[in-house]
């Protein structure tokens, strides 16, 4: 095992010593090779078209905060104040659909049409389609940790790559604030048809309580219970006392004597108004109906209470809905913008791409890499020549009539 272990680290080093001495006998081939083909990388890069790269940063808006002293918009501004720390907790879903919308055909066709975009790529076939795709090549969006949103445009002007991002975040802009209109209209109708609804539903309770009061005299129950209640203790009051004042005048006097018919028919008349105010009848007419009769309370008490519900139920809707179908016709013809400039591009001073730092990197190891591929096949064949002449003389014979198997000879079919 240990003679097997100590050939091979031989062998190791015998191939090493091999392909440095292959190195170092044509290392200047390889040198002049590799400094040619970087130095051509390097001419290459300074003789390329020069790139900028113009970048504006934006932050997201924060939407105006509705009073929540405002009833009716409480509960509203509190769930979104809780969606809000939900969100906040995922990141920023605002600067997600920024993305989706600087990526939307929308905006990159307006783009291409402001910037002459399709002479400016030279694209003659499909110009719309290969624009837009050349476009997006040379732009890109970034959401940054720091929670803000960077738009960059690669462009050979560096003034039409400044103006080029700009217009941009002018476009993100107008179209977030035509959706959110557009979702805001859509709100405003739902609520406007409710509203209405409500009005309505109002205006027929009202009016149903109405036609009741003018029918029973009912206007205020309560404060009408507690007068009858009141009317009755003092009737009753009344025809008792009479009662005894009859009854004294009876024994005094005769009863054909005047007092005591005069007596006797006042007490009845307080008994008949007794009877009419617990019926609720023999009401003149335009006499407002301040006693309710008792005998009919309970079933006008029911019927009182449940049209007031529906006014006070219907009124409480609209108490509600009023601000919020304010506020909704604010939010339609709200044009705040939809992101904040934080810095705004303007023309870069230095060229983005391509860098000769890279085409000189990439230069230098493709030559490496190449040069020592092609040095080392030298020396296969310079051996293969040496030792095996016979051999060497046959390949070249073979290669020299086919080329690799290029070459077709008349009259020999194809494979």
């Amino acid at each position: 095992m240990e003679e097997s272990n100590t050939a091979t680290q031989v062998g190791v080093g015998d191939f090493i010593v091999s392909a440095l001495a292959v190195v170092l006998r044509h290392r200047k081939f390889l040198s002049r090779f590799v400094a040619a083909i970087t130095v051509g990388c390097i001419v290459l890069a300074l003789l390329l078209p020069k790139w900028y790269l113009a970048t504006v940063s934006v932050f997201p808006a924060e939407d105006a905060q509705v009073p929540t002293s405002i009833e009716g918009l409480g509960l509203f501004t509190k769930a979104f104040s809780a969606s809000k720390v939900l969100s906040s907790l995922s990141g920023n879903p605002d600067l997600d659909r920024y993305v989706v919308i600087l990526k939307s055909s929308s905006v990159l066709s307006a783009v291409i049409q402001k910037f002459d975009l399709v002479h400016v790529y030279d694209i003659t076939s499909y110009p719309m389609e290969k624009t837009a795709k050349e476009l997006m090549s040379n732009s890109e969006f970034t959401i940054e940790p720091e929670g803000n949103l960077t738009v960059s445009v690669y462009d050979k002007s560096p003034q039409r790559a400044a103006d080029m991002a700009n217009f941009f975040v002018s476009e993100l802009n107008r179209v977030n604030t035509e959706l959110k209109v557009q979702n805001a209209r859509g709100n405003r109708v739902f609520i406007e048809e409710r509203y209405q609804k409500n009005l309505n539903d109002l205006a027929s309770a009202e009016d149903s309580l109405k036609s009741f009061q003018k029918r029973t005299g009912v206007l205020a129950l309560k404060e009408q219970t507690e007068a009858s209640l009141k009317a009755l203790t003092e009737f009753s009051a009344q025809i008792a006392l009479k009662d005894v004042q009859t009854a004294i005048l009876a024994r005094t006097l005769s009863e054909n004597h005047p007092l005591v018919q005069e007596a006797r028919a006042e007490a009845q008349e307080l008994r008949k108004k007794l009877d009419d105010m617990n019926n609720g009848v023999n009401y003149q007419q335009g006499e407002i109906k301040v006693l309710v009769p008792f005998n009919k309370f309970p079933d006008l008490a029911s019927e009182y209470f449940r049209l007031y519900r529906d006014v006070e139920i219907q009124a409480k809707i609209l108490q509600f809905l009023t601000p919020v179908y304010e506020q909704a016709k604010i939010e339609e013809n709200r044009q705040t913008p939809s992101v904040l400039v934080l810095d705004k591009a303007g023309p870069p001073e230095r060229k983005a791409k391509p860098k000769v730092s890279i085409f000189a990197l990439v230069g230098f190891v493709v030559s490496t890499i190449l040069g020592l591929f092609v040095v080392f096949l030298l020396d296969a064949v310079s051996r293969l020549k040496t030792k095996y002449p016979s051999t060497f003389v046959a390949l070249s014979s073979a290669i020299q009539k086919d080329w690799f198997g290029l070459r077709m000879r008349r009259g020999e079919p194809r494979e």
